[in-house]
């Protein structure tokens, strides 16, 4: 890490090269200061012998002894080291990807792959015309949804850190900065590295709730609510150059979060959690909308004398000063001949006023702010004022549009175990959760027509649940229709799952009747709660539960059996109709996690793709629109993929316009928590989701034989797969071979990492299931099983067959894709290194992963016609190859540390901390936890 050390791995862009040249100098810098130049030189002595390994063939042996027994706080700072080194790589691969948008721009020829402009050429090559987009751009819906998951280890004041370091680099981009100035960047570098060394990577303590929710604010409402704006601009400049067309756009983009409404396995989260979490983001968005109009009112400074005003302005301005007195009073004197200055003072007042819940000059709801900003901005643009402030006015409208008064919709989510818990307190009925389906759905009925009542109850969690509903509809009330998203149900797996949640809502005085506004007057709420107990309520008023239920299938039995279940839930004239009163839109999501780890990567691909298309058809036969909600982890092992293979490799009909996806982890930080590559991403996302509806790949009559076929692969690779996990002993394996049990101590997250006592893998969350494969280089989370179905398919239809699949079917070749950067991304000496650990248990268990390993990655090349791993993608390559020399001393220094910590019965602190740096630095390294 110093200016004199051995060459890197080489980089494809020299740009690259420099910033990770010059950050591993100033890194070097840095530790030499801060430990000592020795300890600089043993970290540069350990670096050489992990190239030696990886470039010459030399013996693990010989890396593994300057590692083993070190002293525990020594060892910890080797491993903070490397961890550093990773972050510098992490943060120039960041900025060369700010560089290279910016190339591309300055240039003005093609435009950049991905971008939305490249998107708009391809489909107009394709015969769109501008009709046919602009009636699609109707339809679209994109909404990220930003969950609680733990698999972020970093604290936030290491990521500002971290943004001071982007910043320091991009103003380097500017060739004509002097000296003086390039010298200031470099100590904006130091210090950023220097304060970050002596700043613990997490808290000791496990995040609460609202430590989580402050996390994920930091992304909503900074990065990505300065973009928005600049996401509809690129859109319309794109329309404009493409199509020549310039049309107001619709909103496209809004954004949802589960923290603080995720319940499932978290006894933390409840109903007081929902409602802190809804203040909570609407305090913040309030705040930004203020701050955002203070600076516009700076600027607008127009007086009377120079310009002319829309009357239609001035005649909201004196109905504001006449109707909203105290918020009028804001208005200074010296101001009064400006009207867009006197307007936007009343505009900032009511904002305050609206912090405070009815307060009578308070906004009624971001409906009206819009339309009072909108006055302006077409005020500005008839006079003269188009250049003069109406884009910066704009560019607020859009977000209020986006964000509204709730910043983002807050998703509830609980495991259909509990609601049958509190159903069978309700019922006074103890054998509920073990009762048939068709008996549960009769009982249901009777209780949603009123023939049958619930008993008074204090069970702990029908009361709980009821307090989640009540505070649902105390949020629909107070903070309009829109601060809420859908219920999604955990391990879905009948009709009676989904009638469960409407008999819950009721009960919780969720309810709305037909022909109200969407949220409840204080006349309905009072018939709401009187009709708990009243049996014939539903009789006597004609009303709904205005919530959006979504089943989440999540094992491969249930992805299989969805269609049923969805086929059963819609012939349901209950269900029907509280369809009916909700769009006849029906929202069911997929599990990637789960269902990987219930099957393996490939059986866990084919169930969601298979599951899609059936679904689909269940939908058209029964008139409603089918909507999936993607719950992608952030590996690919989780279903984690980039955004334009994945979606034009999904069904046709499938995307149809709408993309809810789960973002999680380290994904949000590695897509959002820079403001450029927020931009970025969100444009290739929309990009994607364009191209996916209006031009799907088209058919090919190969795909009957293909589907065919693979559904025969998945079945033998996910036989190869459970024979693993089910085979005796393997629950032990995975606890001994594995840095488990340091995930399961790490401050992650709030919720616990098991959902029950560990019997099985099951009972394990698929997040640190992945993380701890990931953490010992075996990674077979992501591709055990893959080659004894390949072996099996090459036999049973020929290679060549399998091969014209690979090639040919975007489906295929992007599950290949995936796999192939997991392979690489393996090492299986060091694997064997962490298997040893298990003691007997090593060779059985390993014997079958390195066979597996061997046979997954020679069937890969063979059907990609390949010598190496990655071989069509040299820039992944490159930068898999920058690391691994760095990651590798501190895998060896965890299985050292691990072996040390066990033998004491876990017991040492000492040790811990310096594992949990370890965990934490090959997490960064491979970009990857869970």
């Amino acid at each position: 890490m110093n200016a004199s050390r051995s060459p890197e791995p080489a980089l494809p862009d020299a740009p690259l090269r420099d910033d990770v040249r010059r950050l591993g100098a100033l890194v070097g810098r840095m530790l030499a200061e801060q430990v000592a130049p020795a300890f600089l030189d043993e970290v540069e002595h350990v670096r050489v012998a992990a190239i030696a390994r990886r470039q010459e063939g030399a013996p693990l042996a010989e890396l593994t002894a300057p590692l083993a027994g070190l002293d525990v706080a020594h060892a910890e700072a080797l491993a903070r080291a490397f961890a550093t080194y990773f972050n510098a790589v992490n943060i120039a691969e960041r900025v060369h990807r700010i560089r290279r948008r910016r190339d591309y721009q300055r240039e003005g020829g093609a435009p950049q792959p991905e971008s939305l402009r490249d998107v708009l050429e391809r489909l107009k090559a394709q015969g769109v015309g501008a009709p046919e987009l602009l009636d699609w751009l109707l339809k679209l819906e994109v909404e990220p949804v930003f969950t609680a998951h733990p698999t972020e280890a970093v604290r936030a004041s290491l990521l500002e850190k971290e943004q001071a370091i982007v910043r320091a680099l991009v103003d380097g981009f500017d060739a004509g900065r002097t000296p003086q100035e390039r010298g200031e960047d470099e100590e904006r570098i130091h210090m950023a590295l220097t304060a970050g060394w002596q700043t613990a990577e997490a808290s000791p303590l496990r995040p609460s709730v609202q430590d989580e929710r402050e996390h994920v604010s930091f992304y909503i409402a900074d990065p990505i609510y300065r973009i928005v704006p600049a996401l509809y601009e690129a859109l319309a400049d794109a329309l404009q150059a493409v199509y020549g067309v310039a049309v107001p756009l619709p909103r496209l983009l809004s954004f949802a979060t589960w923290v603080g409404g995720d319940m499932d396995g978290n006894p933390n989260v409840g109903a007081d959690t929902i409602a802190a979490t809804l203040a909570s983001q609407r305090t913040q968005i309030l705040d930004r909308y203020i701050g955002d109009v203070a600076a516009l009112a700076r600027l607008l400074s127009q007086t009377d004398s120079r310009v002319q005003v829309d009357p239609r302005l001035r005649q909201r301005l004196d109905e504001v000063r006449a109707r909203y007195p105290q918020a009028a009073s804001h208005i200074k004197p010296r101001h009064a001949d400006m009207p867009y200055r006197s307007m936007l003072a009343v505009i900032g007042a009511r904002l305050e006023a609206t912090h405070e819940d009815g307060h009578p000059e308070a906004y009624a709801g971001a409906g009206e702010l819009r339309e009072d900003l909108e006055l302006i901005a077409a005020s500005l643009v008839d006079h003269r004022g188009l250049h003069a402030g109406a884009y910066a006015v704009k560019r607020l409208v859009w977000r209020v549009r986006s964000f509204g008064f709730h910043l983002a919709r807050l998703d509830a989510r609980q495991d259909s175990r509990v609601h049958d818990d509190a159903l069978g307190a309700l019922f006074n009925d103890a054998e509920w959760p073990q009762r048939g389906v068709d008996e549960r759905v009769a009982a249901l009925h009777a209780h949603l027509r009123g023939e049958r009542g619930f008993v008074d109850s204090e069970d702990s969690v029908a009361t709980s649940l009821r307090a989640v509903f009540a505070a649902l509809r105390d949020a629909r009330r107070r903070y309009g229709a829109e601060a809420s998203g859908l219920y999604i149900i955990s391990m879905a797996r009948s009709a009676a799952d989904v009638l469960a949640v409407l008999a819950l809502a009721r009960h919780g005085g969720l309810v709305e009747h037909d022909g109200s506004s969407p949220s409840l007057r204080r006349g309905e709420e009072v018939i709401a709660r009187s009709a708990l107990s009243d049996k014939s309520w539903e009789a006597n008023a004609k009303s709904h539960v205005p919530l959006d239920i979504a089943p989440l299938f999540e094992t491969i039995d249930d992805l299989k059996n969805a269609p049923a279940t969805l086929r059963a839930l819609l012939a349901d004239p209950l269900y029907r109709a509280h369809l009916a009163a909700r769009g006849d839109r029906q929202w069911v999501m997929l599990g990637y996690s789960d269902s990987g780890k219930d099957g393996g990567t490939l059986a866990s691909r084919w169930g969601l793709q298979r599951a899609q298309v059936e679904l689909l058809e269940v939908a058209r036969e029964r008139g409603i629109t089918l909507a999936f909600f993607h719950g992608r982890g952030g590996s690919a092992s989780r279903g984690g993929a980039r955004i334009m293979p994945a979606l034009l490799s999904s069904p046709r009909g499938s995307v149809a316009g709408r993309l809810r996806v789960t973002e999680q982890g380290e994904v949000i930080h590695r897509k959002y928590g820079i403001r450029a590559l927020a931009l970025r991403n969100l444009e290739q996302t929309l990009g994607a989701v364009l191209r996916a509806s209006l031009r799907p790949r088209d058919e090919d009559a190969r795909e009957v034989q293909w589907r065919e076929r693979m559904h025969e692969l998945s079945t033998r690779s996910r036989q190869a797969y459970r024979a693993l996990v089910e085979r005796e002993g393997f629950v032990d394996y995975f606890r001994t071979a594995t840095p488990i049990d340091v995930i399961e101590r790490m401050a992650l997250g709030s919720r616990p990492s098991r959902r029950r006592s560990m019997r099985g893998v099951e009972d394990l969350r698929a997040i640190p299931w992945v993380f701890a494969w990931t953490q010992c280089r075996s990674i077979i989370t992501g591709w055990y099983g893959l080659g004894s179905a390949l072996e099996w398919g090459a036999a049973e239809y020929g290679e060549q067959a399998l091969a014209e699949m690979a090639r040919d079917w975007p489906f295929f070749a992007n599950a290949l894709d995936d796999v192939e950067m997991l392979l690489a991304k393996c090492d299986l000496d060091i694997a064997e290194a962490f298997s040893q650990l298990a003691g007997d248990l090593h060779e059985p268990f390993f014997a079958l992963i390195r066979a597996e390993f061997e046979r997954s990655r020679r069937w890969l090349l063979k059907l990609k016609a390949a010598s190496e791993l990655l071989q069509g993608d040299t820039r992944l390559a490159a930068s898999i190859r920058l690391r691994n020399p760095y990651i590798d001393p501190m895998s060896l220094l965890q299985v050292d540390l691990l072996g040390r910590w066990r033998a004491g019965d876990r017991q040492d602190d000492a040790l811990l901390r310096a594992l949990v740096s370890c965990v934490n630095g090959v997490a960064q390294g491979l970009q990857n936890t869970g």
